[in-house]
Formats: C-alpha cells, sequence, structure tokens
C-alpha cells in the first residue's frame, strides 16, 4: 500500500509539473526543438501518407514535447509552435501551449512529439483562436496517425485536422479530446520583440530571422 500511495502522490506531482515546466520553455528552445521535430517527419515512415498532404495543408502546428504522466488521474502539457500557408511560403511561427486532462486508470509517464495538419480553413480560424478545445463540439474531424500506421493512405486520413505522434511510455495510445489549445501572446511578443496578433504572425506581416531553419524545414518535409 505504502508504494502504491508513493507512485500516486510522485505521478500526481509529475502532473501537476509538467505543464508549468512547458509554459517557462524558452521560446528559442521551442522553435529548435519544433526544427528537430520537422526533420524526424521527414524520416518517420509513420509520416509517409500524411507527408502528401502537408501540400494541401493550410497549416501545421508542431508540440516538440508533450508530456504526460498520471496515477488515476492524468495530465498533460506542452509548448508548440503554428505555421499557416501563405503566398510566400511558410509563415513564422505564433506559440501556443497545448494543455488538458484525462480521466480512467493509467498507469505511466509518456513524451510524445505532436504534428497538427490544419487541413481545412474553418480548422486554421478555430485554433488560432484564443483558445481551442479539441472534442465533439469543436465541429471539426480530427483522424491521429501513430507509429504502426504505415499502411494509412489518404481516404482514411480524411479530416479537418490530421494528428501525427511519436510517443514513448506506458500509455496504450493518444487522445485529445478535452485538451485545449491556448495562444501564447507573452511568447509571442518575446520572440518578436513586441506585442503582436496570431492573425498577423500567420499572414507573414510578422518576421524573425531565428525562425528560418523551421519554416525551411517544415517546407522541406515534402
Amino acid at each position: 500500500m505504502k508504494l502504491i500511495a508513493l507512485a500516486a502522490a510522485t505521478a500526481f506531482c509529475v502532473c501537476l509539473s509538467a505543464p508549468i515546466g512547458a509554459a517557462q520553455a524558452d521560446e528559442m528552445d521551442v522553435v529548435r526543438d519544433a526544427t528537430k521535430t520537422a526533420e524526424h517527419m521527414n524520416r518517420d515512415p509513420a509520416f509517409d501518407a500524411a507527408r502528401r498532404m502537408l501540400r494541401n495543408a493550410r497549416g501545421v502546428l508542431i508540440v516538440p514535447s508533450l508530456v504526460k504522466g498520471g496515477f488515476i488521474f492524468g495530465a498533460e502539457g506542452g509548448s508548440g509552435v503554428l505555421l499557416a500557408r501563405t503566398r510566400h511560403g511558410w509563415s513564422n511561427p505564433a506559440f501556443f501551449t497545448m494543455v488538458g486532462g484525462s480521466f480512467g486508470l493509467q498507469i505511466g509517464l509518456e513524451k510524445a512529439e505532436i504534428v497538427l495538419l490544419i487541413m481545412s480553413d474553418r480548422a486554421l480560424r478555430a485554433v488560432q483562436r484564443a483558445q481551442f478545445k479539441f472534442g465533439a463540439g469543436a465541429g471539426l474531424t480530427v483522424v491521429t496517425l501513430s507509429g504502426g500506421a504505415e499502411g494509412a493512405t489518404a481516404p482514411n486520413l480524411t479530416g479537418d485536422i490530421v494528428v501525427w505522434t511519436s510517443a514513448t511510455g506506458a500509455y496504450g495510445g493518444l487522445t485529445l479530446n478535452g485538451t485545449v489549445l491556448k495562444s501564447s501572446e507573452d511568447s509571442d511578443a518575446k520572440f518578436y520583440g513586441r506585442p503582436v496578433r496570431v492573425p498577423d504572425i500567420l499572414s507573414g506581416r510578422v518576421r524573425n530571422p531565428q525562425a528560418n531553419a523551421l519554416r525551411d524545414e517544415v517546407a522541406s518535409v515534402y
């Protein structure tokens, strides 16, 4: 019983600390890690079918490190960046956090790279709002692609948002239901040196040369 209580307490502390740590992540670290995730997208066989879909994607949101942990109760958190397609290529990144929770008989920790292919204009509009919550009420079709999905084809990947994930840990799968995406105005302001609006970033009106490597890597995926 003592061991179970200790495990529960440890996991609970991890649950509480994961989103906090994600929120404190340095903006350049997030950009560099997102660039590495884009490199992984080029190599992962599970991304083969979705790679072609990126040609028609309206946007892409990359969360290079989503941390989950739980004992009975689960929690998740991570920082990421959203890029949109413009007439001149991919936009500079707008910063977002992904936070949420789940309930169930789950034990373990998981760290995952998450990439959301935003396939429709309405999905892009929904995601770039100040806060977006995944679930039935969102009115969007979300399809998840993960390891072991090498045989997936375009027809069964049709949706407003296609999610690619590469995860390690004890969790048997990943669900985004109940997960919330929040724009990070503070991170945007720090990265661009002044307060900026997400629509201005995604339209290409706001730039930072330090994001060029990320933009180039995303452009090279297909």
